[in-house]
């Protein structure tokens, strides 16, 4: 086994999550296997605690473990399926080491960072690299770590320590380190580009041979294609401010947009400012989201949790379902479809969800009997689950090629009340997949409008730049007109994939986030993603 180990300096966020990424990549084209581990110094077990405001998005595998967003990169990536284990945390080994000494596995030695710390990272590392990640038998054979943070901070000293022990541990050859620093210039004076006598300054100092510093610099695509036809998406959410809170969405949507050959443009929305409250209290930013919610060729609630900007987000899917614009609903984003249909439709007005009103007489989504109340992290409905279509010629059912199942993650405490599906579905409202047991609603859809979608689990997740989520196809396939097309191709076997479709350039989106363009993401026509470059409207 090969290690290549990637760290930052400086400053966080210069991108060693895609270096890492980028790295498996070109290893993966040179015919080998590969896996990832993402170690996270902070003292949290796992991310599914942690605000989206405070880390970024809560990526689920199909393990059910909630761990950092560049797991998701790691995925996307290299086409590959991680398990909890391998992201490390700092919660994880110290649990683990104290477990073991209160089993006396320690046969009563003081229990130290040097060695007890130090050799359960490094046993960690070489046991989670050995498992396979991408459905062939026997171990990869370069394992890419990232350690996330910067090197200086003090919950990272572990760590380190372990990761230069390791490095004698595996022996000559075996054991690569990549750090990514940053060299900062003025704006005035641009960029600066590595010159020999400053990488020869760099070598004396860091003990690196000057051949192997290389300089990373921002870069506009190299490739244009025509413009392609824009499609304006509204991501109506209340993380709004951080985009990393929606990131595997973002992806998803693009991955779609170039499979339909469609410039994306996706406009953020914070629910909060469609509510009747902002209008009395800031009527310019109420003005301005409902004018980009109109705007808009289709609709898209996410995940999400806690109440403020729900009824935001009921109005959206209101504004959808009776304007016939394209919606997709994902977790949260399905069950406020189903709230605001029992209110408007079904005039049942007190009509909500006992995770925002657990008194509530009508609850059209209520807690899980297996949840835990009492424990947040690791208690909710995780990881890959099976659903069964229940209706043949629904959308969703040919978006994913007429199979019986599909095996989607999930991540959610609450789900649609099942005593009250009968009644949904007299007043028009499909339940058309539901899990095995056939109590547990996991799709729904209202057949006479054009894509009116909602999904339990998060499809977002296992979204591939050659293999884009099929809900999140049939979106911008109805918001660009394209959706009769697309369902067609899909009864009949003739997708073609994504890659195929931009066969000599690049494609290009950008987000728009208070109206500044913000890059995100630039994909090649081989189909694999690069950090920067520009990307969509969010």
């Amino acid at each position: 086994m090969k290690y290549v180990l990637v760290t930052g300096g400086v400053v966080s966020g210069l991108g060693k999550g895609v270096t890492a990424s980028s790295i498996g990549v070109v290893l993966k084209a040179c015919g080998l296997r590969i896996t990832s581990i993402k170690i996270d110094p902070y003292l949290n077990t796992d991310a599914g605690t942690m605000s989206p405001f405070e880390h970024g998005e809560v990526f689920v595998l199909d393990d059910g473990g909630e761990v950092d967003l560049d797991l998701g990169n790691y995925e996307r990536f290299l086409d590959i399926k991680l398990t909890r284990d391998n992201n490390i945390t700092t919660g994880k080994i110290y649990q683990s080491v104290i477990d073991k000494e209160r089993k006396g596995e320690y046969l009563g030695k003081t229990v130290q960072v040097v060695p007890h710390i130090t050799n359960a990272i490094q046993e960690w590392i070489e046991r989670v690299a050995m498992i396979p990640v991408d459905g062939k038998e026997g171990p990869a054979d370069v394992c890419v770590i990232e350690l996330g943070g910067t090197i200086g901070d003090i919950e990272s000293m572990p760590f380190i320590e372990a990761l230069g022990q390791f490095s004698y541990r595996v022996g000559p050859g075996n054991f690569c380190l990549v750090h990514v620093s940053l060299v900062p210039v003025l704006n005035v004076v641009g960029e600066q580009e590595l010159e020999d006598n400053v990488k020869e300054k760099l070598s004396q100092f860091c003990h690196v041979p000057a051949v192997n510093i290389v300089t990373l610099y921002d870069v506009s695509n190299i490739w244009r294609i025509p413009l392609l036809l824009r499609v304006r998406i509204a991501m109506v959410g209340k993380y709004t401010g951080l985009s990393d809170s929606y990131l595997s969405v973002l992806k998803a949507l693009l991955h779609a947009s170039v499979d339909c050959r469609r410039k994306l443009v996706v406009d953020w929305v914070a629910s909060t400012d469609l509510e009747d409250s902002t209008a009395i209290e800031a009527p310019d930013a109420y003005k301005a989201a409902w004018n980009l919610l109109k705007g808009a060729h289709g609709i898209l609630v996410p995940g999400g949790f806690g109440d403020r900007g729900v009824q935001g987000k009921i109005l959206a899917a209101k504004y959808a379902r009776e304007k016939n614009v394209p919606y997709l609903g994902i977790c949260l984003g399905m069950q406020i479809a189903v709230v605001e249909f029992a209110r408007h439709v079904m005039n049942l007005t007190d009509a909500n969800s006992t995770e925002f009103d657990p008194n509530t007489k009508t609850p059209c989504v209520i807690f899980m009997p297996e949840g835990s109340k009492t424990h947040m992290g690791g208690t909710m409905r995780l990881g890959s689950r099976r659903t069964f279509f229940k209706v043949a010629d629904c959308k969703s059912a040919k978006l994913y090629g007429n199979v019986p199942y599909v095996d989607e993650r999930h991540r959610h405490r609450y789900e649609v009340n099942p005593d009250m599906v009968p009644e949904f579905e007299n007043a028009g409202l499909q339940f058309v997949g539901k899990d095995d047991t056939g109590r547990r609603m996991e799709i729904i859809e209202i057949p006479n409008h054009r894509y009116f979608v909602g999904a339990q689990f998060h499809p977002e997740f296992k979204s591939r730049p050659s293999k884009p989520s099929p809900l999140f196809v049939g979106l911008v396939a109805a918001a660009s007109g394209q959706l009769d097309r697309v369902l067609q191709d899909c009864c009949n076997g003739h997708v073609v994939p994504a890659k195929h479709h931009l066969s000599n350039g690049s494609y290009n989106s950008t987000v728009h986030q208070n109206g500044h363009p913000k890059m995100l993401a630039n994909g090649l026509s081989n189909g694999t993603y690069y950090a920067n470059g520009n990307g969509l409207h969010a």
